[in-house]
């Protein structure tokens, strides 16, 4: 589904990423975890269009989308949900989410996967827990009806029970076998559980990969040790 082949890229003249490949294949879930500074934020950034990629290719279901900018790429299937847990504070959490769908049924959807917004939808966005913002973020970009699903660090700074709320869905939505999932997480457990794969970046650079899983948890962290 997606794939960043010899990709690298930085900011002004500085390098960040250092000929990184990664693949996600359809239906499944990949974990990028890593220290801070190791170059996951930027990945991300250059696979949803707002970092340009200086060399190597971006490829969405076989599809070159390197030049592409970010809306075109979200139009082809890729839905991001960037760190910080964002919306529009000073409206509704039902409001938020018509921005993107004003249709019943799409809403209704989205609050079937997430139904803790349900007695929600009339509160403001700034009055939510960051565990609620963080589900009404991915329930928003969820409603553009991604292929693709991109999540930056879903569990920094939120409740243990919705980071398992937000591990079922991970699961749940990739086992219908239409949607694919890519995150970026230093939550180890969390990465591994919710992921068949799993890739550690440290200094711009795959440093290791395999498959996902509770077993899969030392290797990682002896991996992120060296």
């Amino acid at each position: 589904m997606l794939e960043l082949r010899h990709v690298t890229t930085g900011y002004s003249r500085a390098a960040v990423l250092h000929d990184v490949s990664i693949t996600v294949p359809s239906g499944q879930a990949v974990a990028i975890t890593g220290h801070n500074g190791a170059g996951k934020t930027t990945l991300l950034r250059a696979a949803v269009g707002l970092l340009p990629v200086r060399r190597g290719q971006v490829l969405l279901d076989g599809e070159d989308v390197t030049k592409l900018a970010p809306h075109q790429r979200v139009r082809r299937g890729i839905g991001y949900v960037p760190q910080g847990q964002l919306c529009f504070a000073q409206m509704t959490t039902l409001e938020n989410l018509q921005l993107v769908d004003t249709s019943t049924s799409a809403i209704d959807e989205v609050l079937g996967v997430f139904p803790a917004l349900e007695g929600l939808l009339a509160r403001r966005a700034g009055l939510l827990s960051g565990g609620q913002r963080q589900q009404l973020s991915i329930a928003r970009t969820l409603l553009t009806k991604p292929r693709m699903l991109i999540l930056d660090e879903p569990t920094e700074g939120i409740q243990p029970n919705v980071v398992a709320d937000i591990e079922r869905v991970i699961t749940e939505l990739t086992r219908r076998g239409d949607l694919s999932v890519l995150l970026v997480e230093q939550h180890v457990g969390f990465a591994l559980r919710a992921t068949d794969r799993y890739y550690v970046l440290e200094s711009g650079r795959v440093t290791a990969s395999g498959e996902g899983g509770d077993g899969a948890i030392d290797a990682v962290r002896d991996a992120m040790a060296v």
